[in-house]
């Protein structure tokens, strides 16, 4: 059984990463805007990932005879000044994550929820991926300056994204 401060805790983690999703579908709909079709396919997987990480902390508090209760998702920012801006953008809103995680950590490990504190062993290798993966394109469209050829490469590459698992299959696993 879950401690209430740890399961509100948790339901407000499923909150985040439900706004990183829907963040992530804005800026998809940006790069859709601006013809930029590798950007926008990214970020509509990296969308579709922030939803499992959401899904596996729903599923958690379940098994863990928590009340997972959803409240309102923040509307995210819809306009950016370059891809380089947006990429920037995400770059922070992951070291955000990143610290959100650690404080669950740090609750899970002064409540002795051992169970949890494993859980989210998960969570932060993942963000050392997340965070790694958004300045690595930081660093690629900063070098790239505004050469368009740079730029058209750079788009070409993120359109090779491919999904590690399919949305549903994702998931069922999560259970």
């Amino acid at each position: 059984m879950l401690r209430e401060k740890i399961e509100k805790t948790l339901n407000e983690q499923v909150n985040a990463e439900m706004y990183s999703s829907y963040l992530y579908l804005s800026m998809s709909a940006y790069f859709d805007s601006k013809n930029l079709e590798g950007f926008s396919h990214y970020m509509k997987i990296q969308a579709q990932e922030e939803l499992v990480h959401a899904m596996k902390i729903f599923n958690y508090v379940n098994e863990r005879g928590g009340r997972v209760e959803l409240t309102a998702i923040e509307a995210p920012k819809t306009d950016w000044d370059s891809p380089l801006e947006v990429f920037k953008n995400a770059y922070e809103h992951e070291l955000k994550v990143t610290a959100l995680i650690n404080n669950l950590v740090d609750l899970s490990i002064s409540e002795k929820d051992h169970a949890t504190t494993q859980f989210l062993q998960w969570y932060v290798e993942e963000q050392v991926e997340e965070e790694a993966s958004a300045d690595e394109i930081v660093q690629k469209i900063t070098l790239a300056k505004d050469a368009p050829g740079a730029m058209y490469m750079i788009n070409k590459e993120l359109s090779q994204r491919i999904e590690a698992f399919a949305l549903d299959a994702a998931i069922a696993a999560a259970k």
